[in-house]
């Protein structure tokens, strides 16, 4: 899977989501501090590993700072992305499960090593549910991007 990373801040836990994401055989395309010579600010990097996602350079998106809401909060403004802030393995599966979540939003300051990989675990063996009523509510937020752009 391709997968675009960014963070605002070269910190051991995003470094260790790298080598996390290459040892599970993923394709990772890097943004912010993670990369030299691009812009660390988070909205600008989270924008940019979203754009990945919405525009098909990317499966799927990490976007981290410290919080994580920051980066959520700039990755969901890309129309297609559903970026979930997860700070356990729990909300993670039900953030792919029940929203179709696209990008994950993780906290630098918050998520350990042991909890980024149950994070990680949760997030990529999750499906996107079939049952119609998520299918309606996933549909109803992509809706809401298109009356976004047209106010």
């Amino acid at each position: 899977m391709r997968i675009s990373v960014s963070s605002d801040m070269d910190e051991p836990v995003a470094r260790l989501l790298l080598a996390e994401l290459g040892e599970r055989g993923h394709e990772v395309r890097t943004h912010g501090a993670l990369r030299a010579g691009s812009d660390p600010q988070w909205a600008v990097c989270s924008q940019a590993a979203a754009r990945d996602v919405a525009d098909g350079a990317a499966d799927q998106a990490v976007v981290c700072c410290w919080t994580g809401t920051g980066a959520s909060i700039a990755a969901n403004k890309v129309r297609g992305v559903r970026a979930a802030l997860c700070t356990d393995a729990v909300t993670a599966d039900g953030a792919r499960r029940w929203n179709d979540a696209n990008v994950l939003a993780l906290s630098l300051r918050l998520t350990s090593g042991p909890v980024l990989k149950e994070i990680l675990d949760a997030w990529f063996a999750a499906e996107p549910s079939q049952d119609p009523e998520d299918r309606q509510n996933v549909a109803r937020v992509g809706r809401l991007d298109a009356a976004r752009e047209g106010s």
